[in-house]
């Protein structure tokens, strides 16, 4: 099929978008700029907020960014159109104390971080990032940290040593298999993890007060195939809906309609945190408007019924080397298009009228779209989407754009379906309804 030019430099741009972002805190880091270049105010929950009629502001808690604009009418008139995804992937994290000897080399202890499929990150030039809490005159200052060149690696076992991995499968024990190999222990007085750190950040080891870091591939994302017309990198899932997201929220105009980017933390392992989407951020955001807009108990109510969301997560593209594992009725194909996924116990938000919705949405933008089903017989995953519409009472469609190896440390999409995606969440954001 032909690649579009506009279509390859939007790819471009989410490969660098996930290249500038190994951790969820990056991934807010990296948001905040693109927010803070368009304009957008920053806001912070510790201080009173000040809001115009068509303002545009954003404010970070965590790991988690929501961003917004306000309509140019009152929000119970219109409601607001929002966009949700999320920031955190599946992977490994170090333990608070990760640093250890055994046998003569130093090993950082790690924690499975959600479900990852552990054997993609044996033999890859992986690497951390994180935030690291500092002490300061006044308590702590964060800072984001990150090694840009490989520092760690987790080697395979020769097969000599394991005779049945290519018929049984690469099992690795957790507590035992997984400590990243970081260096050679040359006396006792070699540095540890800690003192890498701090050199790093130029402070002595003693005003680390704790640290949060995440492993990455340091392996930077990359087009394939034949005409180009995939790519892959880490992090797809969540990351390119959370790109998709906001560059449709940054090419948005102004609308009577309020419109919010909401991308939250910890979606891999629940969501259930101060930064997730089970928690109170999206309703702390919206009450705040609301009252600052001096809406009454029932104008709130009307706005939030007057409002739409668009849970935007990956979708499982068909593999022709495993069929037996897809709904043979709703196969769907990298590059055919955004994916409307449904469940009829509510894995995912999905029903008939926010489908029809999404539906015209993508006929308005020119866009083909495709239908997902998990099999009957097999546990469908689920997203933050039935979480928000729970909690804020609002109509809700699960999307996504489709994709392979999802859960892998290198993943794949199509480059069309990451333009196509962007094209239709701003026909959903700047529709009237």
């Amino acid at each position: 099929m032909l690649i579009t030019d506009g279509a390859r430099a939007h790819a471009q741009h989410l490969l660098d978008f996930i290249d500038a972002s190994p951790s969820p805190w990056h991934v807010v880091n990296t948001a905040s700029e693109h927010l803070l270049t368009a304009g957008y105010i920053p806001l912070e929950e510790t201080q009173p907020w000040a809001l115009e009629a068509g303002g545009r502001y954003f404010v970070a808690r965590g790991g988690a960014l929501i961003a917004f604009t306000l309509g140019t009418a009152a929000l119970h008139g219109h409601g607001m159109r929002i966009i949700g995804a999320h920031t955190d992937s599946p992977g490994l994290r170090l333990k608070p104390h990760a640093d250890h000897c055994c046998d003569g080399m130093q090993r950082l202890g790690v924690e499975v971080y959600g479900g990852p499929i552990l054997a993609t990150f044996t033999d890859r030039d992986l690497s951390l990032a994180g935030q690291v809490m500092v002490r300061s005159a006044h308590g702590h200052d964060r800072h984001l940290l990150r090694f840009d060149s490989p520092l760690v690696r987790l080697p395979n076992l020769a097969i000599h040593m394991n005779r049945e991995v290519n018929d049984s499968g690469l099992k690795l024990h957790k507590q035992n298999e997984l400590p990243l190999l970081l260096g050679r222990q040359l006396d006792a007085d070699t540095p540890g993890f800690k003192a890498l750190v701090a050199g790093q950040l130029d402070i002595a080891d003693s005003d680390i007060l704790s640290m949060e870091f995440n492993v990455y591939d340091t392996q930077p994302g990359s087009f394939w195939g034949v005409h180009e017309e995939f790519i892959a990198d880490s992090q797809l899932d969540n990351l390119a809906s959370c790109h998709a997201g906001l560059t449709a929220l940054l090419a948005t105009a102004s609308t009577e309609h309020g419109c919010m980017l909401a991308l939250f933390d910890h979606e891999e392992v629940g969501s259930s945190s101060h930064s997730g989407a089970d928690g109170s951020l999206i309703a702390d955001v919206m009450q705040r408007i609301f009252a600052l807009q001096g809406l009454n108990e029932e104008q709130r109510q009307i706005a939030l019924a007057r409002s739409f969301f668009i849970s935007a997560d990956m979708a499982h593209a068909y593999h022709p080397n495993f069929p037996q594992a897809y709904e043979p009725q709703h196969r769907v194909m990298i590059n055919g298009g955004p994916v409307i996924k449904a469940n009829a116990n509510q894995r995912y938000s999905t029903n008939a009228e926010t489908a029809a919705r999404f539906v015209s949405c993508c006929e308005q933008a020119g866009v083909r779209y495709q239908q997902y089903a998990h099999r009957t017989d097999l546990g469908c995953g689920s997203t933050i989407g039935p979480l928000v519409a729970a909690g804020l009472g609002v109509p809700s469609v699960d999307v996504g754009a489709p994709m392979w190896a999802m859960h892998s440390l290198r993943e794949s999409a199509g480059v069309q379906d990451h333009a196509d995606m962007i094209a239709v969440l701003s026909i959903a954001l700047s529709a009237p309804r």
